[in-house]
């Protein structure tokens, strides 16, 4: 690998390209740059070469176009072995570091007053052609996109003159990576501006590491923590972590499906989740008063486990906290400072503050591997309304019944399938999840509720999906259940509502199933 002497440079993230140039130019590295990056180089002082001196043409319509010609292309692309005679035949020069970043596309169009005209004013076209160029070219060429990279590579142009082979692979990984996000996030912001909503024949997915974890479910597996491209606010992604151990996959899946729940219920609500289930969620004038309720579900499972709250947390209830129960992570919009003294107290757990909750979730889609692909699915934000609610039995729900079913309802869109949820007066009696007969549910939410010396007689049953048998009713029933909320639409409908009917139960059909799997 020869020295390097000419480093074409034309960024719009600046963070610390002056330095970086200097630097270069104090290796005799000569500089070439565009526009407003020529502008800052020049402003700081050094020596720069415009790129119309390679290409021998301006810079035309607004700068629309001013890289694509071959005075650089051919420069990033010729081979020094191969492509040394036809590039002394026409004169190009070869380009040996090319130091590019890109329009900032996903910082315009997440500004409220974006204008189409300006999104698509801010698709970089030169850029990513130069990037792609220099890194195919890789054998010679040295590609940077990111600012962090460049002490680093300074570091072996001082050293030798030139970057290793290595370095040149692992940035040209770097920048195919930086350009096909560019390209996903251009194609997201088009598809949900403008696109029919349809699921899409091609799906291109862009994450950005935001965190590195210490390994995954288990210590024996690799694990980091990735965002979409304008994520929404609200959400464990944004939050600060006031204090705390460093969050581990198992805290982060955990705290997820916690803040889900709480942000789809009235506040003030508190949830606490294990393992990825809710084991208790509750209403109250208060939050302390909606953690009170959360907490008698099932105290044996809250143990260790994850709450979210959807009000802001105070002192009172951080107390409250610390006083009764071991915990990993709290997650809330907000935490007063003596809620913060509070927790003070208890080092180790996670304390994560989001900030204001979105009034709504927005529709999104949810992915899910499975070897060799991808499960792709819209996000469960679907509400039945009351007017589409169909009483099926013989007796009517009171006001106070349909209250607790619409409650129940609420909370077991984030039990895991099967699931089977009673409740009553906003809280959470008994919890059944993840089993694989709806009656073993059934049961089991009983038998918790039971343990927590909780009276489930005149409560409300939600059910994720339609019982199949009666035999969830009739557990339902030894229970002293007094009004089912489910979606309908099993074959044996009919004998179900029957035996609604012989326990003088009501039962509510909405028509919509939410399994969670």
């Amino acid at each position: 690998m020869t020295r390097a002497a000419c480093a074409l440079i034309s960024v719009s993230d600046k963070t610390g390209i002056a330095e970086f140039a200097q630097a270069l130019a104090g290796l005799g590295i000569e500089l070439v740059s565009t526009g407003g990056t020529a502008a800052a180089l020049r402003a700081a002082g050094l020596a720069v070469t415009d790129v119309s001196a390679l290409t021998g043409f301006p810079e035309i319509m607004d700068g629309r176009v001013k890289t694509l010609h071959p005075g650089v292309h051919g420069g990033l692309l010729g081979r020094r072995d191969v492509d040394a005679a036809v590039m002394a035949q026409h004169g190009l020069r070869p380009i040996d570091v090319l130091v590019v970043n890109l329009y900032p596309f996903e910082a315009t169009v997440a500004r409220a007053e974006c204008t189409r005209e300006e999104a698509i004013e801010n698709i970089d076209i030169g850029g990513p052609a130069m990037i792609r160029a220099a890194a195919k070219n890789h054998a010679f060429v040295t590609v940077l996109v990111d600012p962090t990279d460049y002490a680093p590579v300074l570091d072996e142009l001082r050293a030798a003159g030139a970057t290793t082979e290595t370095t040149r692979r692992r940035l040209a990984r770097k920048a195919y990576a930086h350009t096909a996000c560019y390209d996903a996030a251009i194609w997201r912001h088009l598809e949900v501006s403008e696109g029919d909503g349809g699921l899409p024949g091609r799906l291109p997915v862009a994450l950005h590491r935001q965190l590195e974890l210490r390994y995954g479910e288990n210590p024996h597996q690799r694990a980091a923590l990735y965002r979409f491209p304008a994520a929404a606010p609200g959400t464990l992604l944004d939050a600060r972590q006031h204090q705390g151990k460093p969050l581990s996959f198992n805290n982060i899946a955990d705290a997820d499906a916690a803040l889900e729940c709480a942000r789809a219920l009235p506040a003030p609500a508190c949830v606490i989740v294990k393992h990825a289930n809710p084991c208790g969620v509750g209403l109250g004038a208060t939050l302390l008063a909606g953690y009170e309720k959360a907490w008698a579900t099932d105290p044996e499972s809250a143990f260790g486990g994850v709450i979210a709250c959807n009000a802001p947390v105070d002192g009172a209830f951080a107390t409250t906290v610390v006083e009764r129960q071991f915990l990993e992570v709290i997650v809330a919009p907000a935490f007063s400072a003596e809620a913060l003294a509070a927790f003070a107290r208890k080092p180790n757990v996670r304390v994560l503050e989001t900030g204001p909750l979105p009034a709504a979730v927005r529709p999104s889609l949810r992915l899910q591997a499975v070897e060799g692909g991808m499960l792709v699915q819209d996000k469960d934000v679907a509400t039945v309304p009351r007017e589409a609610l169909r009483v099926v039995t013989q007796r009517q729900p009171s006001p106070v019944e349909l209250q607790d079913a619409l409650f129940a309802w609420q909370v077991i869109r984030f039990v895991k399938s099967n699931a089977i949820v009673y409740c009553r007066g906003g809280a959470t009696l008994g919890i059944g999840a993840g089993q694989m007969s709806r009656v073993m549910s059934a049961r089991i939410a009983a038998w918790k509720a039971g343990e927590a010396k909780l009276d489930i007689r005149g409560a409300a049953m939600a059910s994720d999906a339609f019982f199949p048998f009666r035999d969830g009713i009739d557990a339902a029933a030894a229970h002293g259940i007094a009004v089912v909320i489910q979606p309908g639409g099993s074959m044996r409908d009919d004998e179900v509502i029957r035996a609604a009917d012989e326990h003088g139960m009501a039962m509510i059909f909405t028509g919509m199933r939410h399994f969670r799997h």
